[in-house]
């Protein structure tokens, strides 16, 4: 007797495009959310676009800023929340507030509307908040956004390392997916075709065009923007980040820890990619083109770019795997030696 089934959470409404912030109130109107709004924001979003956002809102919206992420945070939103008789919440900037909303909205069962003004993440639409708590940053399972408003004139608009460092998070979903297959293969662990081709499907339409993505182009927002929120459904769609979280975001964690706020997420993990791609293929694999891609982004493609030394990343990669119980190529830990080729070879370090 067939006794499978699934429950996939995705958001109702993803409007993304050219001036799509004046569309927010008909958006939040679709989802007839109505009594008074929390906006949680961090400073520059707010004083960029804030008071664009409560006048399209309504309701006399109260607004909490969140300069620092953390469990801290969450509960400081949750509070305002409380006190301010809140019926929805927005998130408003990049990953700090947008997760920060997610996991309050998530705790007060509160829907949750997603307004990203960079392309940073693709926490944007995913059930998942990254939360950091000291040396360390936890994946915490969270209902998507009810809704995503994302202006690709705002986007566009952004400090250009934040979109590249979309770019890197999202071509970094070749590894994770080649991670889970092999997790599938060797663990049982539970795989999904559909979100596993989703996703790589992502990385690589990132990596083929990634020729397009330019500065100062409101088109490059758009094509990233969409591959973030493609991103983003298959973690929902999987009921996990495996789609989109392998090695090379335990190698990204490893460097936090090692060496706190030295370098963008994003681009940690897109080195990452490189080093792990090496690792599942031999030098005969995808790594070239994941490592040519992200150069003609602009994205980091060694330590130096980094900011790490070469024994740090070294460091690094020999023991990633003790960050989470998550079954990838690094498996129990690999010797000094394979990273150090894995690194050489690649030109790493």
């Amino acid at each position: 007797m067939f006794e499978k089934s699934t429950w996939i959470k995705l958001p109702r409404n993803v409007v993304v495009g050219h001036g799509v912030l004046a569309d927010l109130g008909d958006v939040v109107g679709d989802l007839s959310l109505a009594g008074r709004p929390l906006v949680v924001t961090s400073p520059t979003p707010d004083q960029l676009v804030g008071d664009r956002v409560r006048d399209q809102l309504g309701g006399d919206p109260a607004t909490v800023t969140v300069e620092h992420a953390g469990f801290g945070a969450v509960e400081r939103v949750v509070e305002a929340a409380e006190a301010e008789e809140a019926t929805y919440l927005v998130g408003l900037g990049g990953g700090k507030p947008i997760d920060t909303a997610k996991m309050a909205a998530d705790h007060l069962d509160l829907g949750f509307v997603s307004i990203p003004t960079a392309a940073s993440h693709d926490g944007i639409v995913s059930g998942r908040s990254s939360i950091p708590e000291g040396d360390t940053r936890h994946s915490v399972a969270a209902d998507p956004p009810l809704a995503v408003v994302a202006d690709t004139e705002v986007v566009a608009a952004a400090p250009w390392e934040l979109t590249t460092a979309g770019c890197a998070d999202i071509v970094s979903n070749y590894t994770a997916v080649e991670d889970w297959k092999l997790a599938y293969r060797l663990q049982n662990v539970e795989y999904s075709e559909y979100a596993g081709a989703l996703s790589r499907m992502t990385a690589e339409m990132l990596v083929e065009n990634a020729a397009s993505i330019k500065q100062g182009l409101e088109e490059s927002a758009w094509v990233v923007v969409k591959a973030l929120v493609s991103s983003g459904v298959a973690m929902s769609i999987a009921g996990s980040s495996r789609p989109a979280s392998g090695a090379e975001h335990l190698f990204s964690h490893r460097l936090d820890r090692i060496a706190p706020d030295r370098a963008l997420h994003g681009h940690q993990v897109g080195v990452g990619s490189i080093l792990v791609a090496y690792l599942h293929e031999g030098e005969k694999g995808m790594w070239r083109d994941i490592r040519d891609a992200l150069d003609v982004i602009g994205a980091p493609t060694t330590a130096a770019d980094l900011g790490f030394d070469d024994d740090t990343v070294i460091e690094a990669l020999t023991t990633a795997h003790r960050i989470r119980d998550r079954y990838t190529i690094l498996g129990n830990g690999i010797s000094e030696a394979a990273a150090r080729e894995a690194a050489t070879k690649t030109g790493v370090i």
